[in-house]
């Protein structure tokens, strides 16, 4: 099954919602912090799909004509990587008819996008987990994760030692996918937004889950709705197992990243190791998933490519000289195209 069509010739811009633009005041948490404000992991700036559209725009003169965004499903954090429903728009992003509306402007611009899927885990308030919380061992949703003893709590200080969290954290339980209900479930999901018209889906930690059998059923769901439907998996390593007719289209290319800033930032490699790098990374898949790599220089996971430089704007248009040049659909974090500093994740 061929890669899609579109995204050879991509340039994509990657928002991280709440940080975005506040189009919509009325949807802002009460404790919505001034803009601007320092960011934490836990405080609301307040953007939302309504200040994408409003600044789309500004993303059309950029050259833009994809957008990759972070969660925008019902969540308690800012980050929404710890959902509560999957078919919901959190109310402080907008909702369905803002969705809408955002697709229409992209659409009618030829701008494709692509949603953020975190399928390996959910949130605490996620109905299922609600349910094993309530009901403990007498939950029928208690295969639905990796629990190791009752009761279970799912808060209070450490890793949980009651069920199986995302590297630990209690506030993201992890689904056991090869339970046919979780399965049914979250293929719902992945089919539910590529008939509501996202153009693809981004998929969070996918070696977590690691089943080809799942990946294989997810991309035939997807495909079988739109198949130019792009599938991008967040594979941090250099690893051809993770494309194909089995998996994805295209990864994160974090070892391309790596290599520019070893090359450009640290001279940890040479001229000729660079290339020999770059070369190699290009020759280890087939040419239409090559073409069909993510190329970051930075996400929400890494530091903000300004302050990696140190502030040396050549570095940074070296770096993005580079990228722009390689195969591969290169991608903008929001606020790197104008020096925006800051630390990862």
């Amino acid at each position: 099954m061929a890669v899609p069509y579109w995204i050879q010739d991509a340039i994509f811009y990657q928002i991280f919602p709440d940080r975005f633009a506040n189009g919509d005041r009325h949807n802002d948490p009460v404790n919505v912090q001034p803009w601007g404000s320092p960011p934490t992991s836990w405080n609301f700036m307040g953007g939302d799909l309504r200040g994408i559209i409003q600044r789309f725009d500004y993303l059309l003169d950029l050259g833009v004509n994809a957008i990759y965004l972070n969660p925008i499903f019902h969540s308690t954090s800012n980050h929404r990587y710890n959902t509560l429903d999957y078919f919901r728009i959190d109310p402080k992003l907008g909702d369905m008819s803002d969705f809408y509306a955002l697709l229409k402007v992209a659409h009618d611009n030829h701008v494709h996008v692509i949603l953020d899927g975190a399928f390996n885990h959910c949130g605490r308030g996620f109905f299922a987990f609600v349910d094993v919380l309530e009901n403990q061992e007498n939950s029928p949703y208690r295969d639905w994760f990796y629990i190791k003893q009752f009761p279970v709590n799912a808060y209070g200080p450490g890793e949980s030692q009651e069920y199986l969290g995302w590297w630990g954290f209690r506030s993201m339980p992890k689904f056991n996918v090869r339970n046919p209900d979780v399965r049914r479930y979250l293929l719902s999901v992945a089919r539910y937004w590529i008939e509501q018209g996202a153009d693809g889906w981004r998929l969070d930690v996918p070696n977590e889950i690691d089943d080809d059998s799942f990946w294989a059923e997810f991309r035939e769901t997807v495909k079988s709705v739109n198949r130019d439907a792009y599938l991008l998996g967040e594979i941090w390593t250099a690893d051809p197992r993770w494309v194909g007719n089995e998996h994805f289209d295209g990864l994160m290319n974090y070892p391309l990243r790596d290599a520019i800033l070893e090359f450009i930032d640290t001279g940890f490699l040479n001229a000729r190791e660079f290339a020999e790098k770059v070369e190699g990374l290009l020759n280890l898949y087939p040419r239409e998933n090559a073409y069909a790599m993510y190329l970051p220089l930075g996400s929400h996971d890494t530091e903000r490519l300004f302050t990696v430089f140190d502030g040396l704007l050549d570095k940074v248009k070296l770096a993005y000289t580079f990228l722009f040049s390689y195969p591969g659909a290169p991608g903008i974090y929001y606020g790197d195209e104008c020096g925006l500093t800051g630390g990862k994740d």
